[in-house]
C-alpha cells in the first residue's frame, strides 16, 4: 500500500526521497501501463503548481499519449513539433519558461504556461517523454530538470 510521505528537506533531498518512492512502487513490475501510471500518479503527488504530468509514448514515428494525470490531452504529437516533439526528435530534455514564446507550441490545456519534457531513453534508443505543463511561467528549474532526468532514468530501468 502506498502512504503519502511528508516532503522536508531541500529541493534535491525532496527529490531523492521521490526517487526511493519510485523505486519502491516499481519493484518486481516490469508492465510498462502499469509502471508509467504509477509514476505519473507519483509525480502529480509530488510537484506543486502543475496541471498536467504524463507520457507520450513513441509509436511508428510520432508520440502517442500514454498515461497520464491532468485534463485530456493531444492524442499524437509529430517528432520535432511542439516542445514534446523537439525533447523527442532532439533526444534532449527541454525546459521552456513560457510555453507561448515556443515556436510551434501545441497548446492542449489553455491554462499551461511553462514546461518541461525529459525524453525516456534505453540504449540510446526513444522510447517516449515524460512532459510537465505548469499554470505559472518559469515553473521548472535547474534543480528540477536535473531531479526528474534522475527519475526518468531510473524508470526506464523499469520498463
Amino acid at each position: 500500500m502506498f502512504h503519502v510521505e511528508k516532503y522536508a528537506g531541500s529541493k534535491e533531498e525532496q527529490y531523492q526521497l521521490l526517487i526511493k518512492q519510485l523505486k519502491a512502487l516499481l519493484e518486481g513490475e516490469d508492465d510498462l501501463i502499469a509502471n508509467l501510471s504509477n509514476a505519473s500518479a507519483l509525480l502529480n503527488q509530488f510537484l506543486e503548481d502543475i496541471n498536467w504530468v504524463g507520457f507520450y509514448l513513441l509509436k511508428e514515428g510520432q508520440l502517442v499519449l500514454g498515461p497520464f494525470q491532468g485534463l485530456p490531452a493531444c492524442v499524437r504529437i509529430p517528432l520535432g513539433r511542439g516542445v514534446c516533439g523537439t525533447a523527442a526528435a532532439n533526444k534532449k530534455t527541454e525546459r521552456v519558461a513560457d510555453v507561448h514564446q515556443f515556436p510551434g507550441h501545441i497548446a492542449c490545456d489553455a491554462a499551461s504556461n511553462s514546461e518541461i519534457v525529459v525524453p525516456l531513453i534505453r540504449d540510446n534508443e526513444l522510447i517516449g517523454v515524460l512532459d510537465i505543463d505548469s499554470p505559472n511561467k518559469n515553473r521548472f528549474d535547474e534543480v528540477d530538470e536535473a531531479s526528474l532526468e534522475e527519475f526518468v532514468k531510473t524508470l526506464v530501468t523499469y520498463i
